[in-house]
């Protein structure tokens, strides 16, 4: 117990938890609002791939590292574009079409990078976003510009899909696209766009890895953390507030469980201290998915005309 209460002491860990969070606060955005437009998108895992290899790509070849960002978002919105014409436009599952995705562009990343880089035997490396010492609030102060960007993008997601008619639309084409189709709503063209730009936040939650937590790509880098993305909107009962919280929480116990690694006796075996954040996070999950109210629309092929 007081290895813990060190441990939470430590601003160094805070700083630690926020890191963590970023990547997966980025792509549960990206999730939450493919699934607001009653899409689910579980080409997330490749996604952040392609974004992270892509994005780290772009700055080793000499750009900037805002040019790295976008050409990772571009990237995603390319693969989103994808997945949108196979789940809207011709109406295939979203689960195959997601995960053929993630398939294609985990693949297309490993073998962009043998090609790339044949004969290293050590990931090379780039400089990275810096922390933002200029701004004087604590741990906040510690991370980078990307970190801010994705805390920014929690209001900014929650006003335009609560406060404006293009989050009307979203929740529409969600919850009833028939009723949208109605009202005028060109549900096929608002379930792209939300896919594309929801598929542009995952590339930059796969940038971020490389650009901002690392300075190189390698293999499995993403390790899971799509998945745990599409667990968390879940979490957050598909509203963006909710969702930092979500990833907040994840990223406390991921960050915990590293520090009580290293601090421990040796009586604990580390694969429990590995299996901690998980398993917390589905107890967590487990009591509050019961009381989410979901899309109802979500995973619904829509056809247009049909009733």
């Amino acid at each position: 117990m007081s290895d813990v209460m060190d441990i939470l002491a430590n601003a160094s860990f805070w700083v630690a938890v926020l890191r963590t969070a970023t990547p997966l606060l980025l792509g549960t955005l990206g999730v939450l609002l493919c699934e607001r437009a009653g899409v689910l998108n579980l080409g997330i895992e490749g996604i952040m791939v392609a974004g992270a290899f892509t994005g780290w790509l772009t700055v080793y070849a000499g750009h900037g590292l805002w040019t790295g960002v976008l050409v990772a978002a571009l990237t995603g919105a390319v693969l989103g574009s994808l997945h949108a014409w196979l789940t809207v436009g011709l109406a295939l599952s979203q689960h195959v079409s997601g995960l053929g995705i993630t398939m294609l562009a985990t693949a297309l990343s490993y073998y962009g990078y043998r090609v790339s880089f044949p004969k290293v035997n050590k990931p090379p490396t780039i400089t990275p976003f810096e922390a933002m010492d200029w701004l004087p609030i604590p741990i906040l102060g510690d991370q980078t510009a990307l970190t801010l960007l994705a805390l920014l993008l929690v209001p900014l997601l929650a006003w335009v899909l609560f406060r404006t008619p293009l989050g009307l639309a979203v929740r529409m084409v969600g919850e009833n696209p028939q009723a949208a189709e109605g009202q005028g709503v060109a549900v096929m063209a608002v379930r792209s766009g939300a896919i594309i730009a929801g598929s542009a936040l995952m590339g930059v939650a796969g940038a971020f890895l490389t650009l901002s937590a690392f300075n190189a790509f390698f293999f499995n880098m993403v390790n899971g953390r799509g998945w745990i993305c599409v667990a968390l909107v879940v979490f957050a009962s598909w509203r963006p507030g909710k969702a930092l919280l979500g990833a907040l929480l994840f990223a406390f116990f991921d960050a915990l469980q590293l520090r009580l690694q290293q601090s421990g006796d040796g009586l604990v075996p580390y694969q429990f201290y590995l299996m901690l954040p998980y398993l917390l996070s589905i107890l967590a999950l487990v009591l509050v998915a019961r009381k989410a109210a979901y899309p109802q629309a979500l995973m619904k092929p829509y056809r247009k005309g049909e009733r």
